[in-house]
C-alpha cells in the first residue's frame, strides 16, 4: 500500500501539484477528470495533489494495483503557502519533490525562514539584560 512515510515511500513516485485551486467537495471521479483534462492519465502511478481555494484542505490521488487511494489533509489552524498556485492560474500540474510535499502536508512553507525560539524585548540597562538572560535560560530548562 502507498504510504506517505519517509522510510516507506517509493523513490520512483512522482508528485504533481495542481496549478489552480480545486473544489474539495468533489470525489475520485471528478479528480480523475481534472487529471485527464490536463493531459495526464490518473492510472499511471503518479500522485496528483489538489489544494482547495481556502488553502486549508489538501487531497492526494494515487492509483494502486487494486484501485484509487485518496488522502485527505485538513489543517486545523493556519493555511498552506500562497505560493502553491502560480499567478497565472493556468490549468495543469507541475512536478514537486517529495520533501516539498511533506512540508506542504505539515503546513510549512518551504520558503519560510526559521523563527527564533525566544525574542528578547527592548529594555535599557545591563541589569535588565542580565535578568532577561537568566529568565530565558530558566524557561529553556523547564521546557
Amino acid at each position: 500500500m502507498f504510504n506517505l512515510n519517509e522510510n516507506n515511500h517509493n523513490e520512483n513516485n512522482q508528485f504533481f501539484l495542481s496549478n489552480s485551486p480545486t473544489d474539495m467537495r468533489v470525489g475520485v471521479n471528478a479528480m480523475c477528470g481534472k487529471v485527464r483534462q490536463a493531459g495526464h492519465e490518473p492510472t499511471n502511478g503518479r500522485v496528483y495533489v489538489f489544494v482547495g481555494k481556502t488553502r486549508k484542505v489538501m487531497k492526494l490521488l494515487h492509483w494502486e494495483r487494486g484501485g484509487y487511494v485518496m488522502y485527505y489533509k485538513r489543517l486545523e489552524t493556519g493555511r498552506l503557502s500562497p505560493r502553491l498556485f502560480p499567478s497565472c492560474q493556468q490549468v495543469g500540474f507541475r512536478q514537486i519533490r517529495w520533501d516539498e510535499l511533506v512540508l506542504f502536508i505539515e503546513g510549512i512553507s518551504p520558503g519560510a525562514r526559521r523563527r527564533k525560539r525566544f525574542q528578547v524585548g527592548e529594555n535599557s540597562g545591563e541589569d535588565n539584560i542580565k535578568k532577561q538572560e537568566k529568565s530565558a535560560s530558566k524557561v529553556w530548562l523547564t521546557r
